[in-house]
């Protein structure tokens, strides 16, 4: 394995989030009403990553390393966007954001009130966000 295998990840593998992080999986655009609903109680934060993409898969660990949001503060959802690229398209079209690989969206009161991409997904200010 070459060191930039090491460090991003090969690009053939079908990374998946962090098996010690509380992700919900968002595969079904049915799932959106309810985060939608969600939303008016609990902050929702949405991770679109792409699993052919080591940017994003660097994006997701650093996020995951760095995430210190009090449990109960916050709900995140991870969505494999290869896979569902259909939720991922309901997203940009319902929350008015424009479609990013890798992404953070905050969703409050059924609004995005936060989205970034790439090397400006920070923990730290989604913590800020919600």
């Amino acid at each position: 394995m070459s060191f930039f295998d090491k460090l991003f990840g090969n690009s053939d593998s079908k990374d998946t989030p962090n098996q010690g992080f509380k992700w919900n999986d968002l595969t079904q655009l049915q799932q959106l009403d309810v985060i939608e609903a969600e939303s008016a109680q609990t902050p929702v934060i949405l991770f679109k990553h792409s699993t052919r993409c080591p940017v994003s898969r660097m994006a997701l660990k650093n996020f995951e390393n760095e995430y210190s949001i009090e449990e109960g503060s916050a709900k995140p959802y991870f969505l494999d966007l290869i896979a569902y690229r259909d939720v991922s398209n309901e997203i940009a079209s319902r929350f008015g954001v424009v479609h990013q690989s890798p992404q953070v969206i905050v969703i409050k009161n059924g609004q995005a009130v936060y989205n970034t991409s790439h090397d400006d997904i920070d923990a730290a200010i989604v913590k800020e966000k919600i």
